[in-house]
């Protein structure tokens, strides 16, 4: 029988989050039936709010793509409960993710030219040292490991320090502060003392590199009229921008492509086939499943009217499954070509460092592969733990074993 549809005066009491039991990589199945009957609907907030929930591909690029909704936090309502009382604050300074233009224009231009050729194809020859090193370590302490900790944090880690310059005798320290920061487990405290030990660690930083200007991006920036409050907080949105995701997408990647054996072996027998497998793995997890902007006025959209001050909340996952978008959506192919995507987003505020991540993946995942051809889980796959209350999704370990020689 088919489902109600919500209406203004009966709108969806509340954003579905829960998965279906045994499907690690499907999106809420009410997320599904809710975008093939109408992909705008009425949604109440828990804070009381009435907003609306965008599901449908076409509508979601829309809403990204159009400068009437902002993206602001302080004007955001929050889909899911515990919300901060009177809402939320402004975005610290430094984070772009929460700004609308000219602020947003600003920093985005002197960042956009930071991410260059040159400094990826150096990145990507690091990057390879990097990841033997880390499949090197695994090796020696095999044949069991947790992929997470053992090769999908560090690597980002390692890259985030190159990025910023992070001196190797100071890496121990910000990969530590960074490990707490994108822990679950850790308590509010250890958060705080983290994000507390990351801030001033940055801000040293900064005043050294003003000193001495190197190689890198926070170095390029000294030269900008950036303050060093404002270079600390762009290195602090860089790190929390570029490691928990990607670090989710070499674990969780991994499990999905152990889960689908032809398609690893598609991957394997073409390395040819990595780029293409990057963008379909990125649309078939949409690891970033929800984003929320708000009308700065009122905008006429699929038939609707939303009202300026209204939220909408945008799934991304259902978005990246839309049958009218992506053929079969439900199916990993890692000969789709998946280009358009919105699991980097879209419109201004798309991941500024996009392509770092594809390189990390790109590398990351065939390298892991290559040294481990006979790789598989060493627990059943119910028994991998899900991040299924986190705004990134994934895995929160991932016991794997191998062969040993």
């Amino acid at each position: 029988m088919e489902r109600e549809l919500p209406t203004a005066a009966r709108p969806l009491a509340a954003l579905p989050t829960a998965r279906s039991s045994g499907c690690p990589f499907s999106p809420p199945a009410e997320l599904a039936e809710l975008r093939e009957q109408q992909p705008l609907i009425r949604m109440r907030y828990p804070d009381g709010h009435l907003g609306w929930l965008a599901t449908g591909y076409a509508t979601v690029r829309a809403i990204l793509a159009d400068p009437r909704f902002s993206s602001r936090y302080e004007l955001m309502h929050l889909p899911i409960p515990g919300a901060p009382e009177g809402g939320m604050p402004p975005a610290p300074v430094g984070d772009m993710t929460g700004m609308d233009a000219p602020e947003h224009t600003r920093y985005r231009k002197l960042l956009a030219g930071k991410f260059t050729v040159r400094r990826m194809r150096a990145l990507t020859e690091r990057l390879e040292e990097i990841t033997a090193e880390r499949l090197d370590a695994m090796e020696r302490g095999g044949p069991v490991a947790d992929l997470v900790e053992a090769y999908a944090q560090p690597v980002p880690a390692l890259m985030i320090c190159e990025l910023l310059g992070v001196p190797y005798a100071d890496r121990e320290l910000f990969h530590r502060h960074a490990r707490t920061l994108t822990d679950l487990n850790s308590s509010e405290e250890e958060r705080y003392a983290a994000m507390t030990g990351l801030q001033e660690y940055l801000h040293a930083l900064v005043l050294a590199k003003r000193a001495e200007p190197t190689d890198d991006v926070l170095g390029d920036l000294t030269t900008s009229d950036l303050t060093d409050e404002e270079l600390a907080g762009i290195g602090a949105f860089l790190l929390g921008a570029g490691l928990d995701t990607t670090a989710n997408m070499i674990a969780h990647g991994t499990f999905a492509l152990l889960q689908n054996p032809e398609q690893l072996a598609a991957l394997r027998g073409d390395p040819g086939l990595a780029d293409q497998a990057v963008e379909e793995l990125m649309r078939y997890l949409t690891i970033a499943h929800t984003g929320i902007k708000s009308a700065l006025e009122d905008v006429e959209l699929d038939g609707q009217l939303i009202k300026a001050g209204e939220s909408v909340t945008l799934s991304f996952e259902a978005a990246n499954r839309d049958p009218l978008r992506f053929p079969a959506p439900d199916v990993l192919d890692l000969h789709r070509k998946a280009t358009g995507h919105l699991g980097f987003g879209h419109g201004i505020h798309q991941c500024l460092g996009q392509q770092l991540a594809r390189v990390e993946m790109r590398v990351a995942l065939p390298a892991l592969f290559a040294r481990f051809p006979a790789l598989r889980l060493a627990v059943p796959p119910e028994e991998v733990p899900l991040r299924t209350h986190s705004n990134i999704y994934g895995v929160h370990s991932l016991p794997v074993t191998w062969d040993a020689a």
